[in-house]
């Protein structure tokens, strides 16, 4: 999911014109999520539970949230089945990292609530302009 979801997301952005937005807050998603594991390396906070550093945040969760988020609020606005089912991919994908050990529940939530921001908003790169979706209309 943590490829699979933003590749979707990516070919949706691709045919709705708007590749260069995602773009945008796909590489900032990244950079934010590399500069917070970087800062707090060797802190308590980015301890995993296997004693081992650069756990916070969790970079799959938030991968997978921002795909997800995308695809819910910019693909899939007018299908909340569709917009469910991408963020349980995307919730999966976060629990599986608490299961397998690799990072605790709160590194899991962080990463994820960093790819569910960057991934709903939009910043108007080439198109009308800034807002805020995460789909899910009933």
């Amino acid at each position: 999911m943590k490829y699979g979801l933003p590749a979707v997301a990516a070919v949706c952005a691709a045919r709705d014109d708007r590749l260069e937005d995602f773009a945008v807050r796909g590489l900032l998603h990244v950079a934010v999520v590399v500069a917070l594991k970087s800062w707090t390396d060797g802190s308590p906070i980015s301890r995993r539970p296997s004693g081992e550093g650069s756990g916070f945040p969790s970079g799959h969760a938030s991968s997978a949230s921002f795909g997800a988020a995308d695809l819910a609020g910019k693909c899939f606005d007018d299908e909340p089945l569709a917009g469910a089912a991408a963020y349980g991919a995307a919730g999966l994908a976060a629990a599986s990292r608490v299961h397998a050990g690799e990072h605790t529940a709160q590194q899991a939530m962080t990463g994820a609530l960093i790819g569910f921001s960057f991934g709903a908003a939009s910043f108007g790169i080439g198109g009308e302009g800034a807002e805020f979706s995460i789909g899910m209309r009933f």
